[in-house]
């Protein structure tokens, strides 16, 4: 019984945020009749007021004027980075206490389910830019506990460009766009960015992570997210211990291949908004796990780095990640403006039982924030609906622009002589500041160990399967390739030089005029948690992946049927791709319902591609078919699990890619494997096809298939 009814409990305080979001939607539809702002009935509202057919418009026309007007001011000012993003709803529930380190409660009490959002971005870029663009991603998670909002506003790299705020105005100004002619928009291929980062030493870390995979997810849902900052735990003694957060995707850390962002910054820019939607929407919920490294405050400095440098992090093999929750997105907006557009984190937004670190670029951003959101907003910003906590929250601010509470206290002041708005004590719940000892001479310089800048560059390079460390060349070489000036590529290049001569050697290929510096030393040190592919506590799984099953009519209905069912248990998307959309008949008569056509997709909209085969010789002409065949190579160049069936093999084997497959592989009764391609004459009952290929999916690439030779 009591399971039953914390069940219940669980459910309502889950579902605070939405019950408060509800009260704030409005319902449109055709019982509700047009109006204007302020409730008056609309007759018309195609054609202005005018004085005579074809007279003047008149001013008197109230609804014109407010309807244009309205218009006129609907824009808000954009973000200045992050500005791209997506959102999403759904709830946190904590599994491991850590009531020993803290008395907040959403990091203490086990049977608490908290509303949560989150919001995904990329960096660089303007709001109407691409998903897939090289950039960090903002992570940025806002839990609606009971004690308050708490915003952990991250990103996808646990580390950043730059240890102080006060260069983060430098940062911003030389990634983006270059101001006389406004190009190139959400890259940092261009010679303002690499001219800071190649001179400022600061970036040498956050470097490796940009030009790795990291900087092109898979997708949101396959995407690690990171506090970035050292933060602190209050227990109720007082006693602080320091933290860093870290979500880790229960699908998997993994990423798109070059070529594959490229074409679908073009082909579909919404990629990763379309993907967390899609997916929400059709119940495959994303979740993370939210894990700490904790760190005791007698331990501060017995790391070769100082904790309090965010272009470092702690590396897993010296402090392991504990998880303690489970994040899980299972709602979409209702309205992307008004709970996308207008949420407002800040990284300030702690409950009672966390404080700060001295971390001086948490602490820019501590005060950026808050300013940011009332530039964008206005200062009532926490008054808006996504904004506000699910707690009550009273303050002594009053007016402003956008007020929206009518306040009852007429003493807006403390003290005051009637007691309203009391304080609280901290043994009571009360925010209580950790009292840290501070001494020193004031001056602008950082701690010793915040001066060292290669080490931990070299220890994520070293630690790169080689797929990963080929990438990283090829990103460094489009990315200076798109520098015009000599000069930066050369004191690029020497950065690059100080974390690894061999890569440096390897980038230096692609460019001409460029001298490779003489070789410094690698500390030759490897972490097990930080590649994609070889890494520790890496999670490889099919669920969630995207399937594009390519049929024409006249395909095997028996050879589709199996496998589109065992697919679906084993939680994969399905999406079926033909000539046109809607029903395509099998040679049976049976007919399947196609979401995409191969106009209207590409295989970079897919994680693997199934090539179904008919009944007839006929079928096999069908086949010939310009898209059909491009799909099959770019895939094949792009890495990815590939499959066909029945006579779609002969297809496959001898126009698709000829050369890459087994010639003889249409003649025999078994499946054939090759090259990270399941080939199927027969597939009988689909099982044994469909475990083979579940199983090749969630490899996610097939990273040893040689595709130099493949132009699609």
């Amino acid at each position: 019984m009591a399971q039953v009814v914390d069940k219940i409990v669980n459910s309502t305080v889950g579902d605070a945020k939405k019950r408060q979001m509800d009260s704030f939607t409005i319902e449109q539809n055709n019982k509700t009749p047009l109006t204007s702002y302020f409730g008056a009935k609309i007759a018309e509202t195609d054609i202005a007021l005018r004085a005579g057919a074809r007279g003047p418009t008149v001013l008197e026309d109230f609804h014109n004027r407010e309807k244009i007007s309205h218009f006129d001011h609907e824009r808000i000012p954009e973000r200045a980075v992050h500005a791209r993003g997506a959102g999403a709803f759904g709830e946190f529930k904590l599994h491991t206490s850590l009531s020993d380190l803290t008395t907040a409660k959403i990091l203490s009490d086990t049977s608490k389910t908290t509303p949560a959002y989150v919001r995904f971005s990329t960096v660089n870029g303007s709001r109407g830019s691409a998903d897939s663009v090289r950039d960090p991603r903002g992570f940025a998670v806002r839990l609606y506990t009971d004690e308050g909002n708490w915003d952990i506003v991250g990103n996808n790299i646990p580390v950043f460009f730059v240890q102080d705020a006060i260069k983060f105005v430098d940062l911003v100004h030389a990634v983006k766009p270059e101001p006389h002619n406004e190009i190139p928009q959400a890259q940092t291929a261009h010679d303002n960015a690499w001219d800071f980062m190649g001179l400022h030493p600061q970036t040498t870390h956050m470097q490796q992570w940009i030009m790795s995979d990291r900087a092109i997810p898979r997708s949101f849902r396959h995407m690690q997210g990171f506090g970035v900052h050292t933060f602190r735990l209050l227990d109720k003694e007082g006693k602080s211990t320091f933290v860093k957060y870290h979500w880790t995707p229960h699908l998997g850390t993994h990423s798109l291949v070059w070529d594959e962002a490229l074409k679908l910054a073009g082909q579909d820019p919404d990629f990763h908004r379309r993907d967390l939607w899609d997916a929400i929407e059709a119940g495959a919920y994303p979740k993370w796990e939210l894990g700490v490294q904790i760190v005791k405050e007698e331990d501060e400095h017995k790391f070769d780095f100082d904790l309090l440098d965010s272009t470092k992090l702690i590396p897993e093999d010296l402090v392991p990640v504990q998880n303690i929750g489970t994040l899980t997105l299972n709602r979409n907006p209702i309205d992307y403006f008004a709970e996308v557009e207008q949420v407002a984190f800040c990284t300030q937004h702690i409950v009672p039982g966390m404080d700060f670190s001295s971390d001086p670029l948490l602490a820019g951003r501590n005060f950026s924030y808050q300013d940011t959101q009332i530039s964008r907003l206005g200062v009532n910003f926490g008054d808006l609906p996504v904004n506000r906590p699910v707690c009550p929250f009273m303050t002594n601010q009053r007016d402003g622009q956008h007020t929206m509470f009518s306040k009852t206290n007429r003493q807006a002041y403390h003290p005051n002589r009637h007691d309203i708005l009391p304080t609280t004590e901290p043994s009571k719940g009360g925010f209580h500041s950790y009292p840290e000892v501070v001494s020193g001479i004031k001056e602008r310089v950082h701690g010793p160990k915040f001066n060292e800048f290669v080490s931990q560059a070299q220890l994520f390079y070293n630690s790169m399967s080689e797929p990963e460390k080929k990438n990283i060349v090829s990103a460094y070489q489009f990315e200076l390739s798109k520098c015009y000036e000599t000069e930066v590529q050369q004191t690029a290049l020497n950065r690059i030089n100080l974390i690894d001569h061999g890569l440096a050697v390897a980038v230096a290929e692609s460019l001409k005029d460029v001298t490779v510096p003489d070789a410094v030393p690698n500390h030759g040190k490897k972490s097990e948690f930080l590649s994609q592919i070889t890494g520790k506590n890496q999670t490889f799984t099919a669920e969630g992946r995207k399937v594009g099953i390519y049929l024409l009519p006249g395909y095997s209905y028996a050879q589709v049927e199996p496998i589109k069912l065992a697919l679906t248990a084993a939680s994969m998307m399905v999406k079926f791709v033909g000539p046109g959309t809607g029903k395509v008949e099998a040679s049976n008569g049976m007919t399947q319902i196609t979401e995409f056509t191969f106009e209207n997709s590409r295989s970079t909209h897919f994680d693997a591609l199934i090539f179904i085969g008919g009944d007839s010789d006929d079928y096999k002409k069908k086949l010939k078919n310009g898209r059909l065949i491009h799909a099959a190579r770019e895939s094949y160049m792009h890495l990815k699990a590939i499959a066909a069936t029945g006579n779609a093999v002969d297809w496959l084997t001898d126009l698709a890619l000829p050369g890459d497959l087994p010639a003889d592989a249409k003649s025999k009764t078994e499946i054939t494997e090759a090259n990270g391609v399941l080939l199927a004459p027969s597939v009988g009952t689909g099982a044994e096809f469909s475990e083979k290929f579940i199983s090749s999916v969630a490899k996610h690439r097939v990273w040893d298939r040689e595709v130099d030779h493949i132009a699609a």
